[in-house]
């Protein structure tokens, strides 16, 4: 069960960090990339746009590997839902009634 949440915290960690890399690029270069545009920066604009696009694909990379991952953590509570599972078919079985063969009406078997 802690495995499960805490993949689930990482997934949403991964969201959140998705989502504000995704709103501060902009498709035409500009975005919060084109406001560092002093020529005596450590980082160019261009430097910039292209460490937010290897940012989206690796938290993107990232998000689906934790996808896949949280499959094998889930929590399964095998032994009380085979218990349950058991007791629902054994209760069905009991007031379920049996299943007759056709028996013709002697009627029918005259026509």
């Amino acid at each position: 069960m802690t495995a499960y949440i805490f993949v689930s915290v990482l997934i949403l960690i991964a969201c959140i960090l998705l989502t504000l890399v995704v709103l501060v690029q902009n498709s035409k270069g500009g975005g919060l990339a084109s406001n560092f545009s002093s020529s005596n920066q450590f980082m160019g604009v261009r430097k910039t746009a292209d460490f937010l696009e290897k940012m989206t694909w690796t938290l993107a990379i990232i998000l689906l590997s934790l996808s896949l991952l949280s499959i094998f953590v889930i929590p399964r509570n095998r032994g009380t839902q085979g218990k349950a599972d058991t007791e629902l078919r054994s209760t069905i079985d009991e007031k379920s009634a049996p299943v007759q063969d056709y028996q013709p009406n002697p009627a029918e078997k005259k026509k």
